[in-house]
């Protein structure tokens, strides 16, 4: 299988390029379930952008949405990178309204803005509370409107070729990809030289989170297999206010996410004896960045020893959530909950991967032709706590530098492209019925000791626990990975474990507490720690 460009992931980065780099070559994008399951499509909140007409005339700048980000990032945000994402806010803002997509505009046919968590002024497009999922529709129509690009799903790529896999001497360089067609149960050799990894991000390691099933980790533990720098992956965002009921079945009850644009319109978080705990923790009170809520909210369970928080906005006029926010209004009735009668329970849960594969401005990973953009990168503009509704911003901007720089150095067309031989893949043998137990018993495992371990506090101690036992299931995986015909559940499993590996190592490096890495034994911030914590497998 063979095409000029081969994106991996199919959210609004991987689309967003998809779409652009047509007009240059054939175009693959694989994904590994449906085109629509990605996290893209489960963002509620919106994306930001700075428009003209929000400068003229609400005071808002590029400076101001610059200065906020780099505020929540405590000091690793790097300025370029933050400039240069803000910068293209308006251009991404039409892109996505050129793909069909329909933000939520006044009366006066100007966009309504919402406002959230550490932004200073009201800069939050929307399309009432399912922006992602309006994003992901209509990203995924235009490009299958697209000659140039095959959309394959149940597509699992499993690693990633590169020459230095294959033992050639030259500079290391991407080749292209080995990928599980799911349904046939083979393993094929996709061969490109220029890769885009828009993977997504690891939520599902941790036993709370507010992600889809697919977010595993993916395209972070290739690029670490393959020998890619990765970054900062000791900041795993939390987001403050997931859904609590656990009387409520399925993974949607389990994972619902209550927008942060909630609280941006009104919302207050209190605790059973109403009272506004936050304000203890930080003036801002519910509008905090994440990092500060997720750590009050944390403080204020263990304090009481109350299952959860509320979020409370029956304060708010009747038919305000119903019509604001439709999704999360319907979504909790079903659950049995009205939220205009009673405030809303609310946990945090693991939501955001700001570390990931290091990547410059312009998406290059430390492999040449790999670029990574999206959560699965680590492009510096989320720096130690990501701002609220800056990562729809940055997969868009990021897929228009990435495809900007391959023009410029890559041959863009693969016609003769230099023959290497690839080696076919060898498939193991089929696992017994009662192993597969280990798979799930594993998986279950890993995710629980990661929320007890590596969470929101965190220690020394329960870092080196969560490393002994993760080195073991290491090795459990490793041995029923090359034992056995793989599968989505293997694979996965398999990218949960490294995934795991990666966020403790950094969050062990990291003698400090910034931004969401917060530890009870190193509980300030520390200056000789203001740099990036990087690791590669060698």
């Amino acid at each position: 299988m063979q095409s000029d460009f081969l994106v991996i992931g199919s959210g609004i980065a991987g689309l967003s390029f998809a779409i652009h780099a047509s007009k240059y070559g054939s175009v693959t994008v694989i994904t590994k379930g449906k085109a629509i399951e990605s996290n893209t499509a489960w963002a509620q909140g919106g994306i930001s952008a700075v428009l003209d007409k929000a400068k003229r005339e609400m005071g808002d700048d590029i400076e101001s949405h610059i200065a906020d980000t780099l505020g929540a990032g405590a000091g690793l945000c790097k300025e370029n990178a933050v400039k240069a994402i803000i910068e293209q806010g308006n251009e991404t803002i039409e892109d996505l309204v050129n793909a069909g997509v329909q933000f939520d505009k006044n009366k006066d046919a100007s966009y309504s803005l919402g406002k959230e968590g550490g932004h200073s002024q009201r800069r939050i497009l929307h399309c009432k509370d399912t922006t992602g999922f309006e994003i992901a529709t209509a990203l995924i129509e235009t490009a299958r409107k697209i000659e140039n690009i095959t959309i394959l799903e149940e597509h699992f790529a499993v690693d990633l070729i590169t020459t230095a896999k294959l033992g050639i001497a030259t500079e290391d360089k991407i080749v292209g990809a080995y990928v599980l067609d799911e349904t046939s149960g083979q393993v094929k050799i996709f061969r490109s030289d220029k890769v885009l990894l828009a993977t997504g991000g690891c939520g599902k390691v941790y036993l709370y989170t507010t992600n889809p099933d697919s977010s595993t980790g993916d395209g972070l533990a290739m690029a670490w297999r393959a020998g890619a720098t990765i970054s900062n992956m000791e900041f795993v965002q939390f987001h403050p206010t997931c859904f609590y009921n656990p009387s409520a079945q399925g993974a949607e009850a389990r994972s619902f996410l209550v927008s942060e644009a909630v609280r941006g319109e009104g919302g207050i978080l209190i605790n059973a004896k109403g009272e506004e705990f936050t304000k203890q923790h930080d003036p801002r009170g519910s509008l905090a960045p994440r990092d500060i809520v997720a750590r009050a909210i944390d403080h204020e369970i263990k304090k009481t020893g109350a299952s959860c928080v509320y979020l409370d906005v029956t304060h708010k006029p009747k038919g305000f959530m119903k019509e604001r926010f439709p999704n999360i209004y319907e979504t909790l009735l079903k659950f049995g909950h009205d939220c205009e009668k009673s405030p809303i329970p609310v946990v945090p849960a693991a939501h955001y991967q700001c570390g990931g594969v290091a990547t410059d401005i312009d998406a290059r990973t430390t492999i040449r032709g790999l670029y990574a953009i999206g959560e699965v990168a680590c492009t510096g503009l989320h720096g130690a706590n990501r701002l609220a509704s800056n990562s729809l911003l940055e997969g868009n901007v990021m897929a228009r530098r990435a495809l900007d720089n391959i023009i410029k150095t890559l041959p863009h067309k693969q016609k003769n492209p230099i023959p290497i031989n690839i080696p076919a893949w060898e498939a193991g043998h089929a696992a017994p019925p009662d192993e597969q137990v280990l798979i799930s018993h594993n998986w279950d495992e890993i995710r629980r000791l990661m929320w007890d371990y590596v969470s929101i506090v965190r220690t020394d101690n329960r870092l080196q626990r969560a490393a002994r036992r993760l080195r073991n299931l290491r090795k459990e995986v490793r041995e029923f990975y090359w034992g056995h015909t793989i599968t989505s559940d293997i694979l996965e499993l398999r990218n949960l474990v490294a995934t795991g590996m990666l966020i403790v190592d950094c969050a062990t490096r990291r003698k400090e507490s910034r931004g969401i890495h917060y530890t009870l034994d190193y509980p300030e911030k520390n200056e000789l720690f203001l740099s990036d914590t990087e690791v590669r497998r060698f």
